[in-house]
């Protein structure tokens, strides 16, 4: 993540009403914090942490002593990228991964399976809205890389689908 981008984040969260913000992207954890004085909500202070993902999974306690910047660690050689015929269907959203319309249901999809341009592969829910993840590829799926019912980060990969 450049600088640039980072900043843009620091502006927005300053801007609006929430009082954290977390990111994580290609091993990389960025926490952006804002403390609010009680009664006017003047911004009063705005931190911000970016910690290896490692780091990131640790108590909340071991997170306060991490260094602010740190390097990223290198991903190993084969998630760095997926081969020329493989698409990686990414969230859109934060939010909770349902692979299916409802629990008694059967999944969308499962691997395998062969979907078309526009086929709803999951569903994913944010802030009591269900948001359809359609595939934007025809192809078949090689892997779902996400479990039923369980939170999902902003354009973190949910499936692969292997195309023509």
């Amino acid at each position: 993540m450049e600088l640039k981008e980072i900043r843009q984040l620091i502006k927005i969260v300053e801007g609006s009403d929430i009082s954290e913000f977390q990111l994580e992207e290609e091993g990389m954890k960025l926490v952006i914090k804002k403390e609010l004085k009680s009664g006017n909500g003047t911004v009063t202070e705005t931190a911000i942490q970016m910690v290896p993902a490692a780091v990131a999974a640790q108590p909340a306690a071991a997170l306060q002593e991490a260094p602010v910047a740190a390097p990223a660690p290198a991903p190993p050689a084969a998630e760095e990228a997926p081969a020329a015929n493989v698409h990686e269907v990414r969230s859109p959203m934060v939010g909770t991964f349902y692979r299916a319309p409802s629990p008694d249901a059967d999944p969308y999809v499962e691997v395998g399976d062969s979907v078309s341009v526009g086929q709803t592969l999951c569903i994913v829910e944010a802030m009591k809205l269900m948001n359809e993840i359609e595939s934007e590829v025809s192809g078949k799926i090689v892997k779902i890389l996400v479990e039923n019912a369980q939170p999902v980060e902003y354009n973190q990969v949910l499936f692969l689908i292997e195309t023509a």
